[in-house]
């Protein structure tokens, strides 16, 4: 009987050792094959190499070699963990047009100053009209906050954009976007490897939304935001805080914990207090409902109404290149009841 148990505890051990070997080898090939330098056969030849060495370990740990075995996958592993933190963000690359400057801010009083505001041209996703503004805001002017959703492919899926409005008609964006150099492409599992670096880009909504709607096929959705003045002040100054300290210290895109979503939430939870954690925040195809439930949209209607009501796809492909672009595609929102200053 004992020995029976022992042979179970050790073969539970060995299948323990072996699934951490495992996921840990299948992290390191992903790794390699993002952050290893040099063309696809170095890439490669790299994955072939700790693929082979790896497997080599696993295989000696069922032989009853985990003396030899664990301890030489550890130092390999460890390297490999060693050459990881050794890979930073950097401003200084090669960067695709559209990501190609960086949003800054300068803040006087009310006066606030953003310097290469993003106003495209578009015709389409390779021909385009480059140009970056230098534009001011008065923020006691400031009076409406919009959260526009566009979706590309999956439901759950979506790329959020923060608009402010104000008095006048005059609109200006926030995107927190993935920072690509000229050779990338947008890759999800990318995006958990350090293969991009982050950016705020603030942009004109007849660039910014444009450009998903009537040139990349995308379908967007705009929800104005229940928003006290102050508060639509703090998250505009938050944007500009954050798109200041991103060019002083540059930091990595992560398709889960740093992106278009969570960092607008860690912003918001500075300004409101406490916002509880939901699945929805990962799910950024589902943040409405989020907002929704948290009391952020009008709750004058049912979210399927708003949603409905907020559907700015075909409003904007009919705007096109119309110099009332942003009156345009709201017509038909309710603007919701915001409280105080």
């Amino acid at each position: 009987m004992a020995v029976g148990a022992a042979t179970l505890l050790g073969f539970t051990a060995t299948l323990l050792a072996t699934l951490i070997m495992g996921f840990s080898a299948i992290w390191g090939a992903i790794a390699l094959w993002y952050q290893q330098p040099g063309g696809r056969a170095l890439k490669l030849l790299s994955l072939v190499l700790w693929g082979g060495v790896s497997l080599i370990l696993i295989i000696a740990l069922w032989q009853g070699q985990a003396a030899v075995s664990l301890p030489a996958f550890a130092v390999l592993f460890g390297a490999l963990l060693i050459w990881w933190r050794g890979i930073l963000p950097s401003n200084d690359r090669i960067w695709s047009d559209d990501v190609a400057q960086m949003t800054t801010g300068s803040v006087d009083a009310d006066r606030v100053t953003l310097h290469n505001v993003r106003n495209f041209e578009w015709r389409s996703n390779t021909d385009y009209t480059q140009r970056w503004e230098t534009r001011s805001y008065d923020l006691g002017r400031l009076n409406s906050v919009d959260m526009i959703v566009s979706y590309w492919n999956l439901p759950a899926i979506a790329h959020m954009l923060i608009s402010f409005g104000f008095d006048g008609g005059e609109h200006v964006v926030f995107s927190v976007e993935i920072r690509r150099e000229k050779t990338e492409k947008y890759s999800e599992i990318g995006g958990f490897f350090k293969e991009f670096e982050l950016s705020i880009i603030a942009a004109d909504e007849r660039d910014v939304i444009r450009v998903r709607t009537n040139v990349r096929g995308e379908d967007a959705y705009l929800y104005p935001v229940r928003m006290p003045a102050s508060s639509m002040r703090s998250l505009f100054l938050g944007y500009v805080e954050e798109a200041n300290a991103l060019v002083r210290t540059p930091r990595f895109y992560n398709t889960l914990t740093v992106n278009c979503t969570t960092l607008v939430y860690h912003m918001m939870e500075r300004i409101v207090g406490y916002l509880p954690l939901n699945y929805r925040l990962i799910l950024s195809g589902y943040l409405p409902e989020y907002v929704y439930r948290v009391g952020g949209l009008d709750q004058r209607y049912p979210l399927q109404e708003l949603r409905a009501r907020g559907r700015i796809t075909d409003r904007a492909k009919r705007a096109d290149r119309s110099a009332s672009f942003s009156a345009d595609i709201r017509q038909g929102i309710a603007e919701p009841i915001n409280e105080g200053a």
